[in-house]
């Protein structure tokens, strides 16, 4: 690292003396405890508040998945997390081995880690590892009051593993398709009452269902947390991540994928590689640094303050067939066999200083009116500096010569984008009667650009109403806006205007008994500002665009260790102006269950299935009109666990089902991820 880079995380782990709450609750368990599924199925999440606030007394649905959970399902990268939440289209473009995505109530989600933004640009990070991470919680709706650039449709928040004071840890190793060989460990040591230490790792060596494609990884997250009094709590987390990976999605033709090429009705494997094997490639490596600080001044005031420094490299070399100058005939040649295949290299380097620092004040306004007023002042600077070069081929694209594709020169200079914010937020939590709750929020944002005369200012409310009317029964109202800059240029070379949006959302959560909570919310959103890539490279910003929908979500756990979870999902999108488009799935459905079974010796046997359903999706272009087919998924898991022992199979895609996740009317398809089945021993200590 150079110098700077040195400083920059110094300054992020010595800002903790000045500047993200200690997330205590939301610290996996270590070995021994019970996981917070086992505890009931109501667990903490600070992503709706910022604040220690029960589910029932926020106005808007939040989502929180454990650690177990997701891994019960299968999960091999963070959109895999998400794939069993109600309003979410996870893997919209297929697995990614280069990126996460996912989609909450049709608009792009942003990916969130401890409360702060850690991804700025496209291809300049490498994808975080779910083993890190003792849960994932996602906010539905503009969430721009609490978390600045925040997401119109909503974000996706981390919680990473931190220590906790009770020594235990478990070890395991992974085998399962495409040759994948895993390693993993998580370690947590209390050395004293007040002092802990903990460490989680990951070595991995694997192949992908791509040829040429791998998916290696190595990954250490140390983190340590220091409590010398009862009021606080200091917790300093690090991280090393190297991916030696490429590109799963190919962005392989509409014409010879999804529709037959007319020329001579062949079709293209769905997995062809297309580019120089040895060649292609998406290689990085991140360093991460920081760290949050807890303070309590009795029981009324309470200060947190984080911080965090990322500094990130990555090297994206890759082939492409061009399927965008001509997406309904993309073939050079009467036989429909020969066409243009374009390269593209860049180096990227990314680094990201963030800091988010608030004052929480607790006091009554009378007998029965309580206050909890959160006051707060966030930063971020952001800088991706990238260097690049392309070229082109002509090929037989059904007998590639990969000997022959040639390799693109790259840029020796450097191009940077950087980009400053600074907030300052409050909010008010206000409980009536010890059964009505109102949220009250405002914010203001000022981001600078460089390179551009523009500084974008925003100012953005949040206001909602929760209240219990009895049986667990509590209806809910909110209205939220948000804000996101974007900082990259559209056609004609004008800086992008930022993308706004407001929601109104009405609904209800019902919690009869305390392994029970059904919520229902209908939701109206309204947005402007997207972006819209088109054909032959075209970037250009939507007008008017609604979103408006209705989610359901339930979780049950039923007497005999038996776990429900099923959600439903539906989401018109209405694009006011914008001629081309491309629409998600209107329905997505899915129920996940897991039953426990005593055996002998004290052994138990959990058995797992999961269905998930997504809709048909449309894509509006100015040449054709493209429907991608619904499709249904269903994995399985089968666990035994045996004193410290634990036997563990998972299956997605069980049934192999081949299918395309998305074809745009761009030209280009991606395909789904076909069958994946994993083993793994565990023994926890």
């Amino acid at each position: 690292m150079t110098n700077h880079t040195i400083l920059k995380l110094s300054v992020a782990l010595s800002a903790l003396a000045l500047t993200c709450p200690a997330m205590a609750e939301d610290a996996a368990p270590a070995a021994g405890e019970a996981s917070a599924s086992e505890q009931g199925i109501i667990v903490t999440a600070r992503a709706g508040t910022k604040t220690e606030t029960p589910p029932l007394e926020v106005p808007q649905p939040v989502t929180v998945i454990s650690e177990r959970t997701y891994l019960s399902q299968g999960a091999i990268s963070i959109s895999d997390t998400v794939k069993y939440a109600a309003g979410v289209t996870a893997n919209a473009y297929g697995r990614d081995t280069r990126v996460d995505n996912f989609v909450i109530r049709g608009i792009d989600a942003l990916q969130f880690r401890d409360g702060m933004r850690d991804i700025f640009s496209y291809y300049a990070s490498i994808t975080s590892d779910p083993y890190n991470f003792s849960q994932v919680e996602i906010v539905r709706g503009p969430a721009s009051v609490l978390f600045g650039q925040g997401s119109i449709g909503g974000l996706v928040n981390l919680v990473s593993k931190t220590p906790t004071f009770q020594t235990g840890g478990e070890a395991s190793i992974v085998y399962g398709s495409y040759d994948r060989k895993e390693a993993m460990g998580d370690v947590n040591v209390a050395l004293s009452d007040t002092l802990a230490v903990r460490a989680v790792g990951r070595v991995r060596d694997a192949d992908t269902y791509v040829d040429h494609v791998r998916d290696d990884r190595v990954m250490f997250a140390p983190s340590v947390r220091w409590q010398p009094t009862p009021d606080t709590d200091l917790v300093l987390q690090g991280l090393y991540q190297k991916d030696k990976s490429g590109s799963t999605s190919q962005f392989l033709p509409v014409v010879g994928t999804f529709r037959p090429n007319p020329n001579n009705g062949e079709r293209l494997d769905p997995f062809l590689f297309v580019g120089k094997p040895g060649w292609d490639r998406y290689d990085g490596r991140t360093l991460q640094g920081g760290g949050s600080l807890t303070q309590r001044f009795g029981d009324n005031v309470q200060l947190n303050v984080k911080a965090r420094y990322i500094d990130s490299d990555v090297t994206y070399f890759t082939h492409y067939a061009d399927s965008y100058t001509n997406p309904t005939n993309p073939y050079l040649d009467p036989a429909g066999r020969t066409m243009t295949l374009l390269s593209d290299g860049s180096y990227a380097r990314m680094n990201v200083f963030s800091t988010d620092n608030n004052l929480l004040f607790n006091f009554n306004t009378g007998a029965d009116i309580e206050h909890k007023l959160l006051v707060g002042l966030d930063y971020s600077w952001n800088k991706v500096s990238k260097r690049a070069g392309g070229g082109s081929d002509i090929i037989d694209i059904y007998d590639i010569d990969y000997d022959a594709l040639t390799i693109p020169a790259i840029s020796p200079d450097w191009a940077a984008v950087s980009q400053k914010q600074l907030g300052i937020y409050v909010q008010d939590q206000i409980r009536f009667w010890d059964r009505v709750s109102v949220v009250l929020g405002a914010r203001r944002d000022r981001v600078t650009t460089s390179g551009t005369a523009v500084k974008d200012k925003a100012t953005t409310f949040r206001a909602g109403i929760i209240g219990e009317l009895g049986a667990g029964f509590s209806p809910f109202f909110s209205y939220t806006e948000s804000f996101l800059p974007i900082a990259m240029t559209v056609d004609g070379g004008s800086p992008a205007r930022p993308q706004r949006g407001t929601q109104y959302e009405v609904g209800f959560k019902w919690q009869p008994e305390r392994n029970t909570l059904i919520t229902v919310t209908g939701f109206h959103i309204k947005e402007i500002n997207r972006i819209i890539y088109g054909s032959a490279g075209s970037i250009t910003q939507s007008g008017e665009i609604t979103s408006k929908g209705i989610e359901i979500e339930a979780s049950h756990q039923l007497p005999g260790n038996f776990e429900l979870l099923a959600n439903y999902g539906y989401n018109k999108l209405v694009s006011h102006d914008t001629a081309t488009f491309d629409y998600l799935p209107r329905h997505t459905a899915s129920l996940w269950t897991t039953k426990t079974f005593g055996l002998e010796d004290g052994a138990q046997l959990r058995l797992g299935a999961g269905v998930n359903y997504t809709g048909k999706r449309t894509s509006i272009g100015s040449a054709w009109t493209l429907v991608t087919p619904s499709y249904t998924l269903v994995d399985a898991l089968a666990e035994i666990s045996w004193k410290d022992w634990r036997f563990a199979v998972n299956a997605t895609n069980l049934l192999n089902k081949q299918y395309f996740a998305s074809c745009l009317a761009r030209g280009d398809c991606f395909v789904g991820a076909p069958r994946n089945v994993m083993g793994t021993v565990s023994y926890r200590f």
